[in-house]
């Protein structure tokens, strides 16, 4: 049995970096709908921004669905 480890590394090094840049991204959606609890003017740009990172989040869980399904 033969493994390329330049593969594996590279597989894990992209599946690190994206695992990490989603869970940062979910987290800024939760902090963006904490702050629009608050009582500020900025309200609807902080739910907004949350609402797209969560969008952002799901076309990723998306795309890595099809990928694995296609």
């Amino acid at each position: 049995m033969n493994i390329d480890w330049a593969a594996l590394g590279s597989v894990f090094g992209v599946s690190l970096v994206v695992t990490v840049a989603l869970v940062g991204l979910f987290t800024l959606g939760i902090v963006g709908l904490s702050k629009s609890a608050a009582p500020t003017g900025s309200v609807t740009v902080a739910r907004t921004g949350a609402y797209v990172c969560f969008a952002l989040c799901l076309a990723a869980v998306s795309y890595g669905i099809y990928m694995i399904v296609a």
